[in-house]
């Protein structure tokens, strides 16, 4: 009954053979090994973008924050949703790459950035002149941290509006994969053909030990890139144990294999819920689900064994009636014998 993060799920046993394979004799460091050009080739091919340039990291913060620092200039500020994961879960990197830079947080409904408060967001700043910051990229969430999935249609809208003032716009895509598959629609729609510009690729949340992708649609910023990447250091020596995770990954589509296993999970603990009598906090599009229930139920969940966060409240309450939120996150291993003991023993 794991159900805190899909950062708590295994490897893939296919990416665990791929790393042993890449174990073997000597390979050129930094990204020169060979099996790095294959997995620019494949994510090139995958997202229909030719002359993207493609690059690898360790951790999603890592390609955030690199990114929004080639896309920022220390004096602007970059537009998120109030709870992107760049404003509630970066510690800050991504203003600390981007030497200064603030956020200004955008509102809306679901985890997701409103067209309309986005533009007004916008319009607002830059009115103070030299005294203020200076308007920089928009960041969307894709799936947001509410777990649910912008439409295309979303974030043309979105992007629309950057455009409209000659800005840039990042997709943080730590659960791209599982949005991608809700949506059922190309990686280049959700991406460079809907206004994206750079894409944090995820791939730790969805069965990789840890690796994520930086896809810059419009390769000027390759070379400042990699300075930052190398200056920041996040330029691995044996790249090639990264490559070899994301080749495995895009593989015969493992990927979307596995993004559509922890979808369907959540989709099956979100119908279980509901037959309880628990409707969502917000709709299930991706691998999370977001409810509340009492406090009292929570304490007997928590001391059989059940993983998961709570989003609100605290155990030590005196009130057992209390309704306290919690998030629950699967992955692609998530067993359906785990979301049915979790039934039963929410019953009681």
């Amino acid at each position: 009954m794991h159900f805190a993060s899909d950062n708590s799920g295994p490897v893939h046993p296919r990416v665990m053979a791929a790393l042993t394979a890449a174990n073997q004799g000597y390979a050129a460091s930094y990204g020169a090994d060979p099996i790095m050009d294959r997995v620019r080739d494949r994510i090139r091919e995958t997202f229909e973008a030719p002359d993207a340039a493609v690059y690898l990291v360790a951790t999603g913060t890592a390609a955030n924050a690199l990114i929004l620092a080639c896309l920022t200039q220390p004096w602007q500020t970059v537009f998120c949703a109030r709870h992107a994961h760049i404003q509630e879960d970066e510690c800050a990197a991504p203003e600390f790459y981007s030497n200064g830079a603030k956020l200004t947080l955008v509102d809306g409904g679901d985890g997701k950035m409103d067209p309309d408060s986005l533009r007004a967001t916008i319009t607002a700043e830059q009115s103070r002149g030299v005294h203020g910051v200076q308007r920089g990229p928009v960041s969307i969430t894709q799936a947001t941290e509410a777990g649910t999935v912008y439409s295309l249609d979303e974030i043309r809208a979105l992007t629309s509006i950057a455009k409209d003032f000659g800005l840039p716009v990042h997709m943080d895509g730590a659960r791209f994969s599982n949005a991608l598959v809700r949506l059922g629609c190309s990686p280049a729609d959700m991406t460079w053909r809907a206004g994206i510009d750079a894409l944090s690729f995820g791939g730790t949340k969805n069965g990789l030990m840890g690796v994520e992708a930086v896809v810059l649609f419009d390769p000027e910023k390759a070379w400042e890139f990699e300075l930052r990447r190398k200056r920041g250091a996040h330029l691995f020596s044996k790249h090639r144990y990264l490559s070899a995770q994301m080749d495995a990954y895009l593989e015969d589509g493992l990927w979307l294999d596995l993004a559509s296993k922890a979808n369907a999970a959540a989709d099956r603990l979100s119908s279980m819920l509901k037959t309880l009598g628990v409707q969502p906090d917000h709709a299930v599009q991706a691998n999370m689900v977001f409810a509340r229930w009492p406090r009292a139920t929570h304490q007997r969940l928590q001391d059989a064994g059940a993983k998961y966060y709570l989003w609100s409240g605290s155990l030590e309450g005196a009130d057992p009636d209390e309704q306290l939120s919690a998030r629950l996150v699967c992955d692609w291993s998530t067993q359906d014998s785990s979301i049915s003991q979790f039934a039963e023993l929410f019953r009681g």
